[in-house]
């Protein structure tokens, strides 16, 4: 069996590499809406990019609108809020796990806003150093028509496929501590929401709101429930090249040199793979636009991927789940960082081929990519890595920032773990390890609360939701070491529903927040059960049932919580005594008291 899962990874490192130096073309994702009328938009569905939210629960929708215009989208707003209609908005891809776009509302009383022709640039004006575009705007729309006219975007997501709406309205952010951080709500200069209002006022207004406005930093990060967001000036700075240069080294100062390593270069980030003891730093710095370099980022990643690699990769690691084996897993795990390493994580130097760091491009260049998204459709012989569609990536994402005063100590903690469990963090390590990202404090009232590490870790999700994962206690532990013990706050576009159990207490100014929000939205027809439930309105976020702590869906208290009859049992965690965990145990073991 060994020999065999050996020659398979072989094969998949093979098919690796070619897609490193060639790439092919792609079948871009699909609509996340699905309607059994498309002529008339009615009787849909709505599911995030992975086909899948966290409580895998089938999001209906009556009726779904696409406007094209700022007045359209006010005309149906203004539907909405005359007739106490549930809404919500959907973009493009989206890319959030959470249930942030599922409607409220009975069948029939409930209605979609897509953001999808909304996606025009509507102005540039290089001697302010602004843009203006629709909130339908990708990331990499705003990439592409600001190097036209020699500015950048100074930060921002790796990820060039979300919108500029969805990604300021969960505070998705890139990798930074200098000015004023990695955040891309924090370069607003203005924004225009539609939202509810009196009949006297249509039903609907379009508010604009600039840095002046008192309510500007509830407009930043607001989650959707203040309205919807028509259009946004971003603040860019002069076109600029950047270096780029990954080093490896082992994990046994990681702690004390994650904080003080953010500090020393503008872009810099971390990838951990604790149980491989090793980390890669990446020093990434400005450098001056005359220094030679026409460097390119188009992250392997983030690559089309034949559905047949894909196939195989799964069924690999399904195989590996059923079977316990650890050690293949580790085995895939550097495998896969080796051929990442070597391909240069699919950096060029040249927008060809990678002969090795420093990287020098320009911002434009090398700041995201996604480039799976951007080929015609093949029929998926191709897709990104995550198509529901076919057989593929299919995961949980825990991301966490925590406080730069207690990140030595969640460091710590973490390799204490790893120490007793040496193969566990494999799980991670086969989604290429812990992307550790900077993050700096906002005066948005839902944004970063302290300058932080944006730990983002990766790891397997069944297709059975009844079906316990290997080491399954190992991360659930991290997640409530990260939640509970250090208070780390939980990415809002991210995340299983345990990491929201009371969010909303961290936030100093939750309540300036919800202010606004009354006066946005008195009747709440932008709110939903789900954003009720994360902004403390309506109880607490878990789903207390059977198998519940397997999902996420709930910290155990009662083995029924795990999976008994598969061996797992709710027992205290290892480091943190206060978790609850679902851990693997033998018969002997799984009569001890909790």
């Amino acid at each position: 069996m060994l020999q065999s899962a050996t020659n398979l990874i072989s094969c998949i490192g093979l098919s690796s590499l070619l897609m490193s130096f060639f790439g092919v073309n792609s079948s871009p994702p699909d609509d996340p809406i699905n309607c059994l009328s498309p002529k008339t938009s009615s009787h849909c569905t709505v599911s995030n990019t992975y086909g899948e939210f966290p409580d895998r629960t089938i999001c209906e929708v009556s009726n779904v609108f696409y406007p094209k215009t700022e007045q359209e989208l006010l005309a149906f707003v203004a539907m909405a809020s005359m007739n106490k209609t549930k809404v919500k908005v959907s973009t493009r891809y989206y890319h959030s796990i959470p249930k942030l776009a599922c409607p409220d509302g009975q069948k029939g009383n409930n209605m979609l806003i897509s953001t999808l022709y909304l996606n025009r640039t509507l102005a540039i004006n290089a001697s302010t150093m602004t843009m203006t575009v629709e909130s339908g705007a990708t990331l990499k729309d705003v990439i592409e028509g600001s190097a036209k006219f020699g500015m950048a975007l100074p930060n921002g997501p790796y990820w060039w496929g979300l919108t500029i709406g969805g990604l300021i309205s969960t505070g998705a952010h890139g990798s930074s501590l200098w000015g004023v951080g990695s955040s891309v709500h924090d370069y607003i200069e203005q924004l225009r929401i539609i939202t509810p209002a009196g009949r006297n006022e249509g039903y609907a207004k379009i508010r604009t709101i600039d840095n002046s406005h008192p309510h500007i930093n509830a407009a930043k990060v607001s989650l959707g429930v203040l309205g919807v967001i028509s259009q946004v000036t971003l603040r860019l700075d002069p076109m600029f090249k950047r270096s780029i240069t990954m080093y490896q080294s082992d994990d046994s100062d990681l702690a004390e040199q994650a904080v003080s390593f953010g500090k020393k270069y503008e872009f810099a980030d971390i990838t951990w793979y604790p149980s491989q003891q090793k980390a890669v730093y990446r020093i990434d710095d400005r450098v001056s636009s005359n220094v030679s370099g026409n460097g390119l980022n188009n992250f392997i990643g983030f690559r089309s991927t034949p559905s047949l690699l894909m196939a195989i990769i799964r069924s690999l690691e399904e195989s590996q789940e059923s079977t316990r084996d650890a050690n293949g897993k580790c085995i895939t795990a550097k495998m896969t960082t080796s051929i990442l390493t070597k391909a240069g994580l699919g950096f060029t130097n040249d927008g060809k081929t990678f002969k090795g760091y420093p990287v020098i491009g320009f911002q434009n260049r090398l700041q995201a990519s996604g480039s799976c998204l951007d080929s015609p459709h093949d029929n998926q012989i191709t897709a990104c890595p995550w198509d529901h569609r076919l057989k593929s990536q299919y995961f949980h994402q825990t991301t966490i920032s925590i406080a730069l005063s207690n990140v030595k100590n969640f460091i710590e903690d973490i390799q204490k773990l790893r120490d007793i469990e040496p193969q566990s963090f494999c799980n991670a390590e086969l989604y290429n390890g812990i992307l550790m990202r900077y993050v700096k404090a906002s005066n948005a009232y839902l944004g970063k609360q302290e300058d932080a590490i944006d730990f983002d870790i990766t790891y397997y999700r069944s297709k059975n939701p009844n079906k316990p994962r290997l080491h399954e206690d190992v991360f659930e532990e991290v997640e409530q070491l990260g939640i509970f013990k250090y208070g780390g706050i939980p990415h809002w576009g991210k995340n299983r529903n345990v990491a929201f159990e009371g969010v909303i207490r961290k936030f100093a100014k939750a309540g300036e927040f919800l202010k606004v929000k009354n006066i946005y939205d008195p009747f709440g027809i932008f709110s939903s059960e789900w954003t009720d439930q994360i902004l403390g309105l309506n109880g607490g976020v878990s789903l207390v049932k059977g198998g519940c702590a397997l999902e996420g869906l709930c910290i155990c208290s009662d083995d029924l919580h795990c999976a008994p009859e598969k061996g797992y049992f709710c027992r205290p965690g290892r480091v943190f005594k206060d978790a609850r965990v679902c851990r693997h145990l033998n018969k002997s073991d799984s009569q001890s008291l909790i």
